[in-house]
C-alpha cells in the first residue's frame, strides 16, 4: 500500500502506540482516503464495556475514525449497536503514517470527547500528559499537541466540529 491513500473498502490495520508501546491493534474498513486524510470503519476493537462516566463504549459500537497525516489529533465519530450517535472522542496524537497496510497513530495522552448533542466538550487526560514527561523530552511535539487540543476544543465550543470530517 502506497502512502499517498488506500482504496475505499480496503482493509487496514490500525495500530494504535502510546510511551513506545503497541496499546491496541485492529482491523478496520476503510471508507475514503484523499491523500491527507484516511476515514475508517471498524467496531469497538477492545474487551468488553469502557464506562467513562460521561460515555460507555461496548460490543457492538462502530467507530468511523478520521486520521491525518498532517494534523496531530485524530476524530473517532461512535455509534451504539442501532447507529444511534453517542460523541465524538479525540485523540491528540502524532500525524498518522499510513503505510504497508497500517495506519500507525501514535497517542499523546490528551483527549478531546465531544456529546452527540455537542453540549458537553471535556478535557481528558492533562495529568496523564504532564506526567508523561513529553514536554521536558520533546518540547515542541507538547506544544503542537497542547495546540491541537486547542483547536478541536474552539471548533467544538463555536459548533464548527463537523468542518473536520464533511
Amino acid at each position: 500500500m502506497s502512502t499517498s491513500s488506500a482504496e475505499a473498502g480496503a482493509r487496514i490495520e490500525i495500530v494504535l502506540v502510546k510511551a513506545g508501546r503497541t496499546k491496541l491493534r485492529y482491523p478496520a474498513s476503510v471508507v475514503c482516503d484523499d491523500g491527507t486524510r484516511l476515514s475508517v470503519r471498524a467496531p469497538w476493537a477492545a474487551e468488553g464495556v469502557r464506562d467513562f462516566g460521561f460515555v460507555r463504549f461496548e460490543p457492538g459500537d462502530v467507530f468511523t475514525e478520521h486520521y491525518w497525516r498532517d494534523r496531530w489529533y485524530a476524530v473517532k465519530e461512535v455509534r451504539d449497536a442501532g447507529s444511534v450517535l453517542k460523541g465524538w472522542y479525540c485523540d491528540i496524537t502524532r500525524p498518522a503514517v499510513v503505510a504497508d497496510g497500517e495506519v500507525l497513530s501514535e497517542d499523546l495522552d490528551l483527549d478531546l470527547w465531544l456529546s452527540a448533542d455537542g453540549a458537553t466538550v471535556l478535557r481528558l487526560d492533562e495529568d496523564e500528559f504532564a506526567e508523561s514527561g513529553l514536554a521536558e523530552r520533546d518540547p515542541e511535539a507538547a506544544a503542537r499537541a497542547l495546540a491541537a487540543l486547542e483547536e478541536l476544543e474552539l471548533l467544538a465550543k463555536l459548533g464548527r466540529f463537523m468542518s473536520l470530517i464533511d
